[in-house]
C-alpha cells in the first residue's frame, strides 16, 4: 500500500508539473485521470498491482 500511495503521489506531482509547463493541457490530463479511476475499478486492477509490486521488489533487490 505504501508503494502504491507514493507512486500515486509521484505521478500526480509529475502531472501537475507537466500541466503547469504547458506540455499537457487540462483536457487530456482530465481524460487520463478519469481513465486511471476507471482502470482501478476494473478486473485488470489486481494484475496491474501485482506487476507494480513485482517491479518494486525487483528494483529493491538490485545491489549497488
Amino acid at each position: 500500500m505504501a508503494i502504491s500511495l507514493s507512486l500515486v503521489l509521484l505521478v500526480g506531482v509529475i502531472l501537475v508539473f507537466m500541466i503547469r509547463n504547458g506540455r499537457v493541457k487540462w483536457g487530456p490530463a482530465l481524460v487520463a485521470i478519469l481513465f486511471g479511476f476507471l482502470l482501478a475499478s476494473s478486473n485488470v486492477a489486481p494484475d496491474i498491482q501485482k506487476f507494480l509490486d513485482s517491479a518494486a521488489e525487483a528494483i529493491a533487490d538490485i545491489n549497488p
